[in-house]
């Protein structure tokens, strides 16, 4: 019986590996805007793309799907979601009431390695901010930058002692960051005026200082600046929905 049992538990498990393989794959690109917004998601394309079979990328639309990353309709399938304003600043006061709540809890009960961990990712940050870049190592270099501003606001929040807001907070990570790359990338490029290494070091010092009061409201500040911003840098594109 074990002997039979094994090569379908093996079968299973290469299965699930594969759909988590193309379920990071699809996302990674949906949310840098590779696969843009309405775009068809046919499973031939997907075959061909990440070379794949049937199986492990319907499972991985499935998912993403229930993420709303990826929408579906009868005889249509899938494809990439839309983007829209009021969902964009519905998920972006959303994640303003978790990170929020989740920081006062951080501040409550974070002790010292907790803080380290808060200045190293900011110094990290910064320095790769700092590096000079050329057009051909700018997406490499974007992509270095977004995971490092990604593990500070995740250090902030990491004391919390809540699996579900941390949670929460990935997820609606994932929501605003597609709306919000396009944006990065474009003030990045033709280094528009915002200072949000000022932020970041304004945050990070009410943080350490355990002024609640203070670091909630600059995060609310630093979640808000960006929504404003996106809303500018797309809203006149026309490829969004109010």
């Amino acid at each position: 019986m074990n002997q039979i049992a094994a090569p379908e538990a093996a079968a299973v498990q290469k299965t699930s590996t594969l759909a988590e393989q193309a379920y990071r794959a699809i996302k990674r690109d949906i949310i840098s805007g590779t696969l843009e917004p309405g775009r068809a998601l046919r499973l031939e394309f997907l075959k061909a793309r990440y070379e794949l079979s049937f199986s492990p990328l319907r499972e991985a639309l499935n998912r993403l799907h229930s993420e709303r990353l990826v929408e579906s309709e009868a005889l249509k399938g899938f494809r990439v979601a839309t983007l829209s304003l009021k969902e964009m600043h519905d998920s972006m006061r959303t994640r303003i009431l978790i990170d929020c709540d989740a920081l006062g809890r951080s501040i409550e009960r974070g002790n010292a390695e907790w803080e380290a961990h808060i200045v190293g990712c900011l110094h990290t940050l910064s320095w790769i901010t700092r590096q000079p870049v050329s057009d051909d190592a700018f997406e490499a270099h974007y992509d270095q930058v977004e995971q490092r501003h990604l593990a500070l606001h995740q250090a902030l929040i990491a004391a919390c002692d809540s699996r579900w807001l941390l949670d929460f907070s990935m997820t609606l990570y994932v929501q605003t960051e597609r709306y919000r790359r396009p944006m990065l990338v474009n003030l990045f490029r033709t280094n528009a005026p915002r200072d949000v290494s000022k932020e970041h070091r304004d945050l990070v010092d009410a943080t350490l200082s355990r002024d609640t009061t203070n670091a909630v409201a600059l995060l609310q500040a630093h979640y808000r600046k960006t929504a404003e911003l996106i809303e500018v840098s797309l809203a006149p594109t026309g490829q969004v929905k109010t």
